[in-house]
C-alpha cells in the first residue's frame, strides 16, 4: 500500500527567511513558522499553544520567499516532512524535522500606496 507524506500549515514566519547559493546557482530558503492553537480550559481561561516548524524550500520559491516573506509574514504552506540527522561538534547525533515545501500562498495583504 502507498503511503502518503502531506503537510498543511497556516501560520506566522518567526525568522526572516535565510537564503544560501548551492553549486550550481541553487537556491534555498530556511526559516521557521509557528501555528496557534487556541482552547478554552474547564475555568474558561483562553489557552494559546504556539507549535514551531522549521521549513525549507528551495529553488524558485526560495528567491521568491526571500524578497517577499519577512518576520511576521501570514503564509500557507504545502509541503512534506523530513527528518534528517547530523553529527554536531561534540560529536553527537542529532535529528531536525523539517517541512519540504511544494506550493506556498503569501496571505498578507499588500502594501497600500
Amino acid at each position: 500500500m502507498l503511503g502518503l507524506n502531506k503537510v498543511t500549515l497556516i501560520g506566522n514566519i518567526g525568522t526572516k527567511p535565510e537564503i544560501t547559493k548551492l553549486e550550481g546557482n541553487i537556491s534555498v530558503a530556511k526559516f521557521s513558522l509557528a501555528t496557534n492553537e487556541k482552547y478554552k480550559t474547564d475555568k474558561g481561561e483562553t489557552i494559546t499553544q504556539t507549535e514551531w516548524h522549521n521549513i525549507v524550500l528551495w529553488r524558485n520559491m526560495a528567491d521568491i520567499a526571500s524578497k517577499y516573506l519577512d518576520k511576521g509574514s501570514l503564509v500557507y504552506i504545502e509541503g512534506k516532512i523530513k527528518t534528517r540527522n547530523y553529527v554536531d561538534k561534540d560529536g553527537k547525533t542529532r535529528y531536525i524535522t523539517e517541512i519540504i515545501v511544494d506550493s506556498f500562498i503569501m496571505l498578507d495583504k499588500p502594501p497600500t500606496a
